[in-house]
């Protein structure tokens, strides 16, 4: 029996924060979301996300509050940035790679876990690959010129249809390499 881990709710994602933000520009952002999203507003009411903004600034605006999400966010986040291998180098073709998939696949999680609004910041993206924006640049612009990840009304990046094929597609190359390993492991 599969057991599935709950979704993470990523409330500095939410609010486009980075997990440093002070109290003032927490307390700033919601208000100019909370405005948006108002079920009231005619124009860009939404009231699950509405709901999911005073939650983000319920749990933030509390110090004990945010200590024990920081916890749990610092534990997400380093399950999606075991993705990476520590080794390899952050130049050339084998670093372009290893980025070129923790894109795709840190978008595919965002995706994964919300369909209609799996888009990510470029400032969360940044902090999940520990890479600076500047060398996400070149990334980004190749994955959106093979039409793998689209930029959205929002600005946010998201995976697309195709995208999601492209990852299931190395994922299964590297089970097939991972079964013929085991093959030849056992045969030897």
């Amino acid at each position: 029996m599969q057991t599935s881990t709950p979704a993470f709710d990523d409330y500095y994602n939410l609010l486009q924060l980075s997990p440093n933000a002070d109290q003032d520009t927490i307390d700033r952002v919601y208000r100019i979301l909370v405005k948006r999203y108002h079920p009231d507003n005619q124009d860009t009411g939404n009231a699950e996300k509405f709901k999911q903004v005073v939650e983000a600034h319920r749990v933030l605006s509390d110090p004990e509050s945010r200590a024990a999400y920081d916890v749990q966010y610092d534990e997400n986040r380093s399950l999606v940035l075991k993705i990476f291998d520590d080794a390899s180098q952050p130049d050339g073709y084998d670093g372009d790679r290893r980025i070129f998939e923790g894109i795709l696949s840190i978008l595919y999680i965002s995706r994964r876990r919300d369909p209609t609004r799996g888009g990510m910041g470029i400032v969360q993206m940044e902090n999940l690959l520990a890479c600076p924006e500047e060398h996400l640049e070149f990334h980004v612009w190749y994955l959106r010129e093979k039409g793998w990840i689209e930029r959205l009304d929002n600005g946010l990046l998201a995976i697309t249809a195709s995208g999601v094929d492209r990852v299931m597609e190395q994922r299964s190359i590297l089970l097939r390499n991972d079964r013929l390993i085991s093959e030849q492991t056992v045969s030897a």
